[in-house]
């Protein structure tokens, strides 16, 4: 992703500009490396800062997209759990989503310098240049998609006496069923990574835009914060069918792999063809997003001032 350059974001700014930092040039260089590892590195820390503080909303989303519940059942299942599984399943999303956050902000930086260079020239526009370089990122992360498949299988309660632990769970679903087992669910997350971050990239200066100009600190922060989180909120709520037959998918071990349609069909007849009843839990997802991606946007413009 790109850095902001005074009050609107300029993504090829972050490809040919440097950035100013907090930390002396030498500390800043030993810390990163590289100039291009700091897009990793920041991107990655944002998510753990977000994963931590927002977890167990995500839990209670969880059981709404799988089981169909309100909100209200889902925080009393919840409780019936007890406190000892709230957090039960936090590894596997700290791992994916801090490497997925990784990815996703450091391999745009990196496609985007690469296919722009390979574009000079050629006459072709720069947003399609960079949506490409979007879309290759989403695309690279579903390889993260056995951390999904293993968090999905820690939070539903109906496995909780099968797999213990993050290790425990990946030792039994390699052991007992093989790799592909790991990778169950991956088209919908194939359908949903490339196209919300084509979104999210393209839309995030636009938006930006159109904020109220900020003058200080603090006022950038709110900035990036609100722009985050709008994008995350829309997304959210756009890609929500996805993650619901990706939940579905995923909660399944062993059998053979249904393919996204039908299991879209098999939830929309358990839930009465009703298009409500397939969105249930939309509306935490939204303030859910609202809150983890201005959080994670926030945070990531943050470090990049900081390194």
């Amino acid at each position: 992703m790109a850095s902001e350059s005074a009050r609107t974001p300029q993504p090829q700014d972050a490809l040919t500009n440097a950035r100013p930092t907090l930390l002396p040039a030498d500390l800043s260089s030993s810390l990163l490396g590289d100039h291009h590892s700091k897009y990793y590195v920041c991107g990655s820390i944002a998510a753990l800062t977000n994963v931590m503080l927002t977890f167990p909303i995500q839990k209670v989303l969880f059981r709404q997209q799988l089981h169909g519940v309100r909100a209200i059942e889902a925080v009393q299942q919840l409780q019936r759990d007890g406190l000892r599984n709230l957090y039960r399943g936090l590894l596997p999303p700290l791992l994916q989503k801090s490497t997925t956050a990784a990815m996703m902000f450091g391999l745009y930086q990196d496609f985007s310098r690469v296919s722009l260079d390979r574009a000079k020239g050629t006459g072709i526009p720069e947003w399609i240049t960079r949506s490409f370089a979007a879309a290759m990122a989403g695309t690279a992360e579903a390889a993260l998609t056995p951390f999904e498949r293993v968090q999905t299988l820690l939070q539903d309660h109906r496995h909780h006496g099968r797999f213990n632990n993050t290790a425990h769970t990946f030792r039994t679903l390699l052991s007992e069923y093989g790799v592909r087992e790991c990778y169950r669910g991956l088209v919908p997350i194939l359908l949903r990574n490339g196209p919300s971050n084509v979104l999210f990239f393209g839309l995030r200066g636009p938006i930006k835009e159109q904020l109220p100009e900020a003058t200080t600190k603090t006022g950038n922060l709110v900035n990036d914060f609100v722009c985050g989180g709008l994008l995350g909120a829309g997304l959210g709520i756009m890609f929500y069918p996805l993650n619901v037959i990706k939940s579905r998918a995923q909660s399944q071990v062993g059998g053979d792999f249904q393919p996204t349609r039908e299991v879209l069909l098999t939830v929309w007849r358990e839930r009465g063809g009703s298009l409500a009843m397939l969105f249930r839990g939309a509306h935490l997802n939204y303030h859910r997003s609202l809150l983890s991606w201005g959080i994670i946007n926030a945070t990531y413009e943050l470090l990049l001032k900081i390194v």
